[in-house]
This record gives C-alpha cells, structure tokens and sequence, in this order.
C-alpha cells in the first residue's frame, strides 16, 4: 500500500502489528481511535496514539495527597451495600453497608442499625444507587438505593455515608428500577416493581392471567420514607426515570404479554414505555379515587387500559423490543429507552407528553422522535450535555457514541451519519454512568461502562471471575478507554457526584438523630452517656454504659449473670478525626465501630459462665492493643 493510500484507509490493529489482545489491553485507547477513522476521521498515528494513551494516563493519575475529583457511588449487587470510590483514580474509599450485615461496623449487629433495617434476611440485591436533587442539581442530602431480592428503598445520609431508612414495598414483589424526582427537589423515590402476583398473594389464588395479577410502580416519600402511592400497570416495569418539570414519569415494560415463560416475554414485537403523569395521580388520590390492598393503607390508583381507554394517570407507548434502560437526557426533553432485543432506542419527546395525555395526539407513538439504529443489545444511555448519548451495546460489547438531535433529523428521513464512535469494551456492558449525566450539570468528562464479564483482563482467581468496571474519557471529540478495575459480585450500576457536592462530618454531632433513642434509654437509666461509666441491672437484663477514649475503656471490667441479657453502650468521647474505636466482645458474636462523638449499642445473651475478654478492634493509637477488659459471667 502506498502512502497515498494508507493516508485514506482506516487503520487496523493487525496492519500495526498489534495482537488483538494487545490492542484491547493497556493501550485500548487507541480503539477509539480506529472507530474514529472508520467514521470518516483523521487517521491516528502510532505516534500520536501513544501520546493519546499518556495523555489519558496523566488524567486518570491522583497522586499521594491528592484528592479526586468526583466520588463515585457503586452499588453492591448481592453484597447488599454501597460501595464509594474516587473517581477518575477508581480507588475504592469505603464500604457502607445497607442489606447486609457487616461485622466490621457492626451493621445488623447494633440495635441502632438493627432498628433501621427490620425484618431480616441474610441477603440483599442491590441494583440502582441514585443522589437526591435540588432544581435538578446533585444536593448531596441522600442517596438511594434498591433492593431487589427483598422488594425494599433503602436511604443513605450522605454527610454519615450511613444508612438511616430502610422501607418494605407493601403488595408488590422484586423492587428493580429506582429514580428520583428532580425538581424543585426530590419529593419523591420512584421505584418499579418487576414482577406481577395475584392479588391478595396469601395463596387462596394462583391465577396468573385474570385482573387481580399485576403489578405495581411505586412512590416513596423521600423525607419520611413512607410509600406515598402505587400505580396499577399492564404488563410489567424495568426501569424509570423522571423528567424535569416534575410531572412525568417513564417506565419500560419488557413483558406486555404477561407471560410465564422465556419465550412468551418475546412474542411481541413491540413491547412498550409507560408514562406516569404524576399530577394527575396526585389529583386522582386527592379526590377519593383510589383502592387499598390487604392491611397496607397506601392508596392505589388504577393505571391499566381498560376496554381499549386509558386511565387519566397513564399512558403506553409502543416502542421494540423487550426495552431496558428508561434515561432522561439532561436537558429535559427527551425520554431514550433502549431496545434490548432490537438494535435501536426510541426518543420520545417529553414536550409531546401534555397533548398525550390531553387527548390532542392521534396515536402514542407521535412522542417518538427519534429510534435511531446503534447496534445489538443496546442497554443503558448516559449523556455528556454536548447533545450526545452514550449507550452500552451489550452483545456487540462496544459503548455506541451518538448525537441525539442527529438522529432525530436521520428518523425524519435526512443522510446524516448520527454515530459518532463505537468503543470495544470488555465484556457485555451493562449500566454505565457518566459524570453528573442523571443532573441538568452533566459535564462530560468521564464514563463508566459496568462490563459483567473480564474473561482475561485480570488474574485468575477460579472459576467465579471478577466484573470489569471500564473508566473511559469522553472529554474530547474521541473517546479513550483509561482504566480496568475487577468488581465482585454484580455490583450492576454506578452515579458519581463533584466532591463539592457531597459534604461530610469529620465527627459526630452528640445530639444526631442516629442514636437518640439510645440516648433517650440512657436519660430514662439517669445516665450521662458523654461521663458516666455505669452498670444498671434491670432484672434479666443489664446495660452496661462506658466511654471509650483512646487506649481505654471507661469500664474495664464487669459482672453478669448467666443467661442475663446484656447491653452495652459506648460513647466515643474522642474529638479527632480517624480515632474510631471498635467493641469486639470475645466468643459472643458481638462487634461494633464507634468513631468520634458516636454512640453505639449492642445487645447480646451472656450464654456461658467464665471469663470473657472484650477490645478495641478499630486501630486508634499506639496502645492500642492494651484497650481492652474483661466481662465475668456467673453460673446462674
């Protein structure tokens, strides 16, 4: 080939000498740059590929002492927690429990956290991690996330990164799909309840075809945590999003036809999006009109089309195939919900909603705009407030860069080449989330594609492998893939937030509503918890109240009875920052973290007689192995 021509041909990896393998690995930034050429771009040299790759490099580097520029929040999948990570280095910061039980912290093993979660189970499936606003802007108050194995919202306090609210979704099972309203604040957790049961689900009935089946969207009150409402739909709900006028809500629907069985979720062609006019649900449950289920007292608005006319709170919207990800494009007026079983996504226009609904439209499907053609197994879509979409292609395993108003144009019959690159990522992407994309701020400087396999990207640790978060720079016309990280055990989907936006205690406030009512026990046993170290035996019972300041214990040893139920309440009395301590009592399955200014409670049965030693299990100076004491249980 002359150079001549090679100067108009896009270039390959293998006419480079490249592996596929080597191609794809450290250096697969320079696959953007051959998705580039073959769209019509410059050709990239080797040359000026590696100084792509340094330049991504210098980006994606926090050096010692440096801060990150975003916190990424990472759901835990069947972990049951939240994972915070510093984006672009993607060093993971902490772990916050939520479903789970984490011996570490003492989460479901306290009597404040097991206050908070209820009823137990011994899992959790967390699917959608997402940060409550303000005038559709991150304001760092809360974060929320799903759980879908035990239908249950969960709320983190953001200033703690703990979690304070944990609510059952009543009448309806598998709680997936998770969003927030966004303006003039977030009012309302929306969540979809996937699957349908019959109604009332106490087995006098399985029929799974008749109008007592069905299932359910959901909204929570993001300030009490109680369910405010739920919609009856047709069919059943995936995933939602909410728009930015505060009216409309999107849902897609993969199983219109309520089928039992793999095959029946396919047959139709299209399935469809649902539209939630939240105002009107609001008007309807203002006025009476609405039903309660079984003991629950939430009201519930019926939203199913019945003998062909829609309800006054829903609309359906046929889009192809087994749809997916529900997005909402950051400047408001696009809802893009994606495929799965057909290459496209549909846009629909939100402005369109109110003739909808207003009965102004002949057919549903005059709110689609667009439904433009991006590859196979589209996914999930983020934005970079430059009027492009990015959407995971799950069986193409590429990450599909398009502008949406292109595409628009393109589905009213223009030439006009709406994809812009296609990036390999590694392997079958499902969520991504770029930076601020769910807010009115998305930048577009940073994407993560969640890929749920690695293969040989990192390794080997046996038969069960590792997922494969993928960070990818989008802040210029080319996109570069920058990072592999290995993340266990599903943790499906991601949201980060600028560092400024997310603001935290260094230490605990002594009057925070996180452990006042172990404070109002204290005050009931006539105890000052910031001073007093005493034993109070109540019957059976004994509470045992100490301080903790670094490397002792206020109380260092004490007596019970077997059989007794024992108590103990530790006020950190530490007032610098990093001087948590820990409670481990020994052979009892007890243990706790109490970082500064906290108070802790756990309760436990003091089974056998003998000597048991108790310590500091947080590291918090350097006698710190000397913080212990002793509990003496007597024969009873």
């Amino acid at each position: 080939m002359s150079d001549k021509d090679s100067k108009n041909t896009p270039q390959v990896p293998e006419k480079l000498g490249l592996s596929r393998r080597g191609f794809l690995g450290a250096s697969a930034v320079t696959g953007a740059a051959v998705a580039a050429t073959a769209l019509g771009g410059a050709v990239m040299t080797r040359e000026s590929w590696a100084q792509a790759v340094k330049e991504s490099q210098l980006k994606v580097h926090v050096g010692p002492g440096e801060l990150d520029e975003y916190y990424g929040f990472w759901s835990g999948g069947h972990q049951g927690e939240v994972r915070v990570l510093g984006i672009p280095s993607m060093r993971e910061l902490m772990r916050i429990p939520v479903f789970n039980t984490d011996p570490a912290t003492g989460w479901g093993i306290t009597d404040e956290s097991k206050r908070i979660m209820g009823k137990y189970y011994p899992n959790g499936d967390c699917h959608h991690p997402h940060i409550s606003m303000t005038d559709g802007k991150y304001d760092g108050k809360y974060l929320f996330i799903n759980d879908k194995a035990n239908s249950r919202v969960a709320r983190i306090r953001l200033d703690i990164m703990k979690t304070d609210k944990i609510t059952t979704i009543p009448n309806v099972q598998a709680i997936h799909g998770l969003r927030l309203q966004k303006v003039p604040y977030t009012k309302y957790v929306f969540c979809n309840a996937e699957f349908f049961i019959p109604h009332p689900n106490d087995g006098t009935s399985f029929d799974m075809d008749g109008d007592n089946c069905f299932t359910m969207y959901n909204a929570v009150d993001a300030e009490s945590m109680e369910v405010a409402w739920q919609v009856i739909v047709d069919g059943n709900l995936d995933n939602t999003d909410m728009d930015y006028t505060g009216r409309f809500t999107a849902a897609t629907c993969y199983n219109s036809e309520k089928a039992l069985d793999l095959g029946g979720t396919m047959r139709n062609e299209r399935d469809w999006v649902v539209i939630f006019d939240v105002h009107a649900i609001e008007a309807e449950i203002k006025a009476g009109n609405f039903i309660t289920l079984g003991d629950s007292k939430v009201p519930v608005v019926d939203g199913r089309k019945k003998d062909g006319k829609n309800s006054k709170v829903t609309r359906y919207i046929p889009v192809p195939k087994n749809p997916h990800g529900c997005n909402t494009s950051p400047d408001g007026k696009y809802f893009i919900a994606a495929g799965k079983l057909s290459p496209t996504c549909t846009i629909i226009a939100i402005d369109k909603l109110p003739d909808l609904f207003a009965g102004k439209l002949k057919d549903e499907r005059d709110t689609v705009v667009g439904e433009p053609e991006l590859g196979l197994g589209p996914l999930h879509t983020a934005f970079d407030g430059r009027g492009n979409a990015y959407t995971t292609l799950f069986i193409d395993s590429q990450l599909c860069k398009w502008n949406i108003e292109e595409a628009i144009r393109a589905y009213k019959g223009e030439k006009v080449n709406y994809i812009k690159q296609k990036l390999d990522v590694h392997y079958q992407p499902g969520h991504n989330h770029a930076s601020l994309t769910e807010s009115s701020e998305a930048d577009g400087k940073w994407v993560v594609v969640l890929s749920k396999f690695s293969k040989d990207r990192f390794l080997p640790v046996g038969p069960l492998h590792p997922e494969n978060d993928q960070l990818i720079d989008i802040s210029g016309d080319v996109m570069k893939l920058v990072h592999d990280g290995p993340a266990f055990a599903e943790p499906h989907d991601c949201i980060m937030a600028r560092r400024d936006q997310i603001k935290t205690k260094k230490i605990w406030d002594r009057n925070d509503p996180y452990f006042a009512e172990t404070v109002a026990m204290a005050k009931k046993d006539g105890v000052t918890l910031e001073t007093d170290n005493k034993v109070i035996r109540d019957g059976n019972k004994v509470r045992v109240y100490m301080t903790s300041m670094a490397p002792s214990f206020g109380i260092p040893e004490f007596t019970v009875k077997q059989g007794n139920e024992v108590t103990v309440v530790i006020t950190n009395i530490d007032q610098i920052e990093d001087v948590s301590h820990g409670f481990v009592m020994v052979n009892h399955g007890v243990s706790m973290e109490i970082s500064p200014q906290q108070t802790s409670s756990i309760t436990f049965t003091a089974d056998n007689p003998g000597v048991y030693w108790y310590y500091c299990s947080w590291f918090c100076h350097a006698l710190h192995m000397e913080m212990m004491g002793r509990m003496m249980v007597e024969k009873a």
